[in-house]
Parts: C-alpha cells; sequence; structure tokens
C-alpha cells in the first residue's frame, strides 16, 4: 500500500512545486524543505532543480538572484503565465477527481 501512496505523490510532485511558488517566491531548497512539511516524503533535488529551469526557460517563472550569507541562490516565482498554467492544472485535477470519486462511491450496478 505504501509503494501506491509514493506512487501517487510523485505524479503531484510538479504540480505541488508550482502551488508552493504561487503563495511566495522559493529557491529550490525551501521547496525541498516545504514539500517534505506537506507530505511527508523527501523531493529529489534532480526533481525540482530542472523543472525550475524548465518553468523559467518556458516563461512560467522568472528567477532573481539572492545572497544569503557567503551564499548565492535563486529564488523562483510565478510569472502571469505561470499562474495561468496552474489555474488550468488546478481546473483539470478538480474536474478528474471529481470523476473519479463519484466512480469510488457509486454502487455496484447488479
Amino acid at each position: 500500500m505504501v509503494k501506491v501512496v509514493d506512487a501517487f505523490l510523485r505524479g503531484f510532485e510538479k504540480p505541488i512545486i508550482l502551488l508552493l511558488l504561487s503563495y511566495k517566491p522559493r529557491h529550490g531548497y525551501e521547496l525541498i524543505k516545504e514539500f517534505r512539511t506537506l507530505t511527508g516524503r523527501r523531493l529529489k533535488p534532480s526533481i525540482v532543480y530542472p523543472f525550475l529551469q524548465w518553468l523559467e526557460k518556458e516563461g512560467f517563472a522568472v528567477s532573481k538572484k539572492i545572497e544569503r550569507g557567503k551564499r548565492k541562490l535563486k529564488r523562483y516565482s510565478l510569472t502571469e503565465k505561470g499562474e495561468q498554467l496552474l489555474k488550468n492544472l488546478r481546473e483539470r485535477l478538480s474536474n478528474s477527481i471529481k470523476e473519479v470519486v463519484r466512480d469510488l462511491i457509486k454502487k455496484k450496478e447488479s
């Protein structure tokens, strides 16, 4: 059963990253920490950083370089195009989940 839950959550890693960026600008490590807080699962850097780069390349996010002590970080925030992507994703997921739930609770027809 745990493997099923893990597989399910893996499918939501990128949408959760989008959601977290919609709340406030974040750098990669902040996303990793917040993901763990929300799900109890570790989000791999190999998922986060390429996805952030893709978001920026496609115009869904912009980054701003910041310094924290001696470290230089890139903090990402969603653009208007990124907010629209999240809105579209929410609508599609909402409709799909409603259909699945409807099927799950529907009585088995004889």
